[in-house]
């Protein structure tokens, strides 16, 4: 796969508890077929994060890479927004 054509998605990390991989939750808004009312989608992606550089509540982008592990094949490219610490 070129760079040119490597799916981006945009999500949430809701978790950091693995060696090098956050797990990044996806959400889409999608019209309801029949309704419809607009709903929220949304689908959970196991990333690689070399660093283990962020952390649960950050906002970032993830790129498709070649498998990398069992369910890991996304790359976390960039830091969007950092999390806010209460």
């Amino acid at each position: 796969m070129t760079e040119a054509n490597k799916r981006t998605l945009t999500g949430k990390v809701v978790s950091d508890k693995m060696n090098k991989t956050v797990t990044v939750l996806v959400e889409r808004r999608v019209k309801h077929p029949l309704l419809g009312k607009i709903v929220t989608r949304s689908k959970k992606y196991h990333a690689h994060d070399a660093n283990d550089e962020y952390k649960e509540g950050d906002t970032v982008l993830i790129e498709e890479c070649r498998p990398l592990a069992k369910t890991k094949a996304w790359r976390v490219i960039k830091l969007i927004e950092k999390s806010r610490s209460v």
